[in-house]
Formats: C-alpha cells, structure tokens, sequence
C-alpha cells in the first residue's frame, strides 16, 4: 500500500461525516458567534469548506507563504457552502490520487512573509492542515449547531440526536 492510499482512504471517511455536519448549518443562523471573539457560524463553516482545497497546493508547490493580509471569505448561505466543499473535495482527491511516497515524503514549507512558520514532509502537512485542522474545526461547528439547537449527526457513533 502506498501512503497516498492511506490518506485516501481517511480522507474520504473525514469529508463525508464533514459534510454531514455542513449540511445542518442553517442560513438563519450564520451570522451567530457563540463570542464575540468567536468566528460566526457562517465563516467557521466557509473556513471548513475551503480546507480541502488547500491540498492541491501542499502536493504540487514546494511551500506556501501567507504574507499580506487576508480577508476572510464568509459564505452567504450553506448551499454555497456545500458547493465549495464538494469542490474543493474533489480536487483534493485528484491530488491526492497519483502521489507517489517519494513526492508525500518530500518536504513543504509554510512561511508568512519569508519567514519559516512550519517545514513537514508534504504527508505531514496534508495530515495536518487538511485533515487535523479540519476536524478541530468540525468539533467546533458541533458545538455550534448544538448551541443553536440544530440535531446534531452521527459522527464518530451515535449522537443524541441520531442513535445510529
């Protein structure tokens, strides 16, 4: 087994309970934080649906640097939501299908304004920007939707609201 079939298969298992997830986020209630230092459920879940099209650039550029300053994109409704998650989903799994060990073991830079934040083999980088960041984020929309009393999705086992 190649270590691209590894990550496949995680990954495919990770986007579909995401996706699940995403489809619960209610228009109504995207412009809601649980704090005022808190992202609104609207841009936590846009941030969650442009994650998987990071990894196009993890695998085919040797690092990435975040200088300027970004203004973040906030969705205005979850059907957009969905449409780039499923997008960048599939473009993430094309990336991901003909990588060889030599090419995810390989190293990536992430800098911001030249300066080095994080070098990991590419592997490394797509395990934790694509799928860890994902997932603290996911956990995060949870407890979001739970605070807007939205039924919340079987995600590792059951929930609450859906007994498996």
């Amino acid at each position: 087994m190649q270590l691209a079939d590894a990550i496949l298969t995680e990954f495919v298992h990770e986007m579909a309970i995401t996706r699940r997830l995403l489809e619960r986020a209610p228009d109504a209630e995207f412009a809601w934080a649980p704090h005022p230092r808190s992202m609104t459920l609207g841009r936590l879940a846009t941030h969650i649906a442009e994650i998987p099209g990071w990894v196009g650039r993890i695998v085919t550029l040797p690092g990435f640097d975040l200088g300027g300053e970004q203004t973040p994109r906030t969705a205005p409704a979850a059907a957009e939501v969905l449409a780039l998650f499923d997008a960048g989903v599939s473009l993430a799994r094309q990336a991901l299908t003909p990588l060889s060990d030599e090419t995810l073991l390989g190293s990536w830079r992430l800098t911001k304004r030249g300066q080095l934040v994080l070098e990991l083999p590419r592997i490394g980088m797509v395990r934790m920007l694509l799928l860890n960041h994902l997932i603290h984020h996911r956990g995060q929309l949870s407890v979001y939707l739970r605070l807007c009393n939205v039924p919340l999705p079987s995600i590792y086992g059951p929930s609450a609201d859906q007994p498996m």
